[in-house]
């Protein structure tokens, strides 16, 4: 079984440790993990998307023909590049896919064959590898702590297009959640959006923060859970970033940590919570102290 790593601008540079438990994860359930060779951005909605689809298409054809090479399917974890890459491969492959090779990929000496599919982690964990083989291959668990899920936005909807779970009622990341051993509470605003797309949380902070402040309040009312899963890099930054701020501003007085999925994986497969969950605005050592507490 092998993936090619899509990892999109911002992981590698701002949380390489998501990236690196990504990477020990999916290593350790027998993934080989392969790189995207002069990958670009996917690109993201906010530039091209917004003004030329063939801009868009060609960059997508062209991250795509890079992992066609390899022989793999792109394994995505940003919500924004898997639903990119996958509405593009769409769009090329059911009308565009000729026009583009000829006119862009043509000229680097591309090409894009449609075989290529574009899968997000939760996808690949929950239905390629399955909860057993997680299970499997833990030394540590979540047992005794509650973890609430974000899913990401964009792996839902269009459905038909890059869905792979009910947009109504999501499992699959509470179930790979489960499979560590923690409980997973609903909560009242599950479904709501973190509120970390850039034009939302640049163009109004204020309402921004009102907005996740509510999605925290139900959380933590609710709920009180230990921590926070989410496998999209936007809402990891921003559910932790924004804690900080709306601490200060003081419109919280409580703090739940935030963790990808992956991090959480990883640490209970063994790796070091050092290397794989280094980077947090929100303190994650009592969460980390308590799994490492849970040895299997």
């Amino acid at each position: 079984m092998k993936f090619c790593l899509f990892l999109g601008c911002n992981m590698p540079a701002i949380r390489p440790d998501a990236e690196l438990g990504i990477r020990l994860s999916l290593q350790t359930l027998g993934v080989e993990v392969l790189d995207v060779e002069g990958a670009s951005c996917c690109p993201a909605f906010g530039t091209f998307p917004s003004v030329d689809e063939d801009a868009t298409l060609a960059i997508n054809a062209w991250n795509l023909a890079n992992a066609e090479r390899k022989g793999a399917d792109i394994a995505v974890q940003c919500g924004s590049c898997y639903s990119s890459l996958k509405l593009g491969r769409y769009k090329l492959i059911h009308g565009k896919l000729e026009e583009i090779n000829q006119k862009y990929l043509s000229k680097v000496g591309m090409r894009y064959e449609g075989k290529t599919d574009v899968r997000h982690i939760i996808d690949i964990m929950h239905n390629v590898i399955g909860v057993d083989k997680i299970k499997n291959s833990l030394r540590y668990s979540l047992k005794g702590m509650k973890v609430v899920v974000q899913n990401p936005c964009h792996v839902l909807r269009p459905s038909k297009k890059v869905g792979f779970d009910d947009p109504e009622n999501p499992i699959a990341l509470k179930n790979i959640v489960k499979a560590l051993g923690a409980e997973v509470p609903r909560y009242s605003r599950e479904r709501q959006c973190c509120g970390g797309a850039g034009g939302f949380a640049k163009h109004d902070k204020k309402a921004n923060l009102e907005f996740l402040k509510k999605k925290l309040d139900a959380m933590k009312d609710e709920v009180d859970p230990d921590c926070i899963a989410v496998s999209c890099i936007t809402c990891l930054m921003h559910m932790d970033n924004a804690q900080a701020e709306l601490r200060k501003l003081g419109m919280i007085d409580y703090e739940i940590p935030v963790f990808d999925y992956c991090q959480l994986l990883a640490i209970c497969q063994g790796h070091d919570p050092s290397k794989v969950a280094r980077i947090a605005t929100t303190p994650r050592d009592a969460v980390i102290s308590k799994i490492l507490r849970n040895k299997i």
